[in-house]
């Protein structure tokens, strides 16, 4: 059952992700906000649920990727300015992303070291 809610913690963090990167010039600051905190917390169930032995490594790998990757995307905001019809959009895309990626990628981190700190 854990895992069952963790995968569709996943999925709903994706999608919201995306469509709030993509609609986050469109909302209010308050509706941003609330989206932005309810990825933080889907990305702290993701990281609780959904990450565990095996896959923990190979998850650790893929989140610090997409979090490179996201990060030099969402900073490049005069590079993004180029781009009239599609860089806010990218952007908003990117942070997303990062607040759903970042919390989960840190609760899998700190699991490995508990779990390393109690085999010594």
């Amino acid at each position: 059952m854990e895992k069952q809610v963790g995968d569709y913690a996943f999925i709903i963090g994706v999608i919201i992700a995306v469509v709030l990167g993509l609609a986050a010039s469109k909302l209010g600051t308050a509706t941003v906000d609330v989206l932005g905190l309810l990825l933080v917390v889907l990305g702290l169930v993701v990281g609780f649920l959904n990450v565990s032995g095996k896959e923990t490594k190979d998850f650790l790998w893929v989140t610090v990727a997409l979090v490179v990757v996201a990060f030099a995307g969402s900073s490049q905001i005069s590079g993004w300015a180029n781009l009239k019809v599609i860089g806010t959009y990218l952007s908003g895309v990117f942070n997303s992303m990062l607040a759903f990626i970042v919390p989960a990628s840190v609760v899998v981190a700190l699991k490995a070291v508990w779990d390393m700190a109690k085999s010594q």
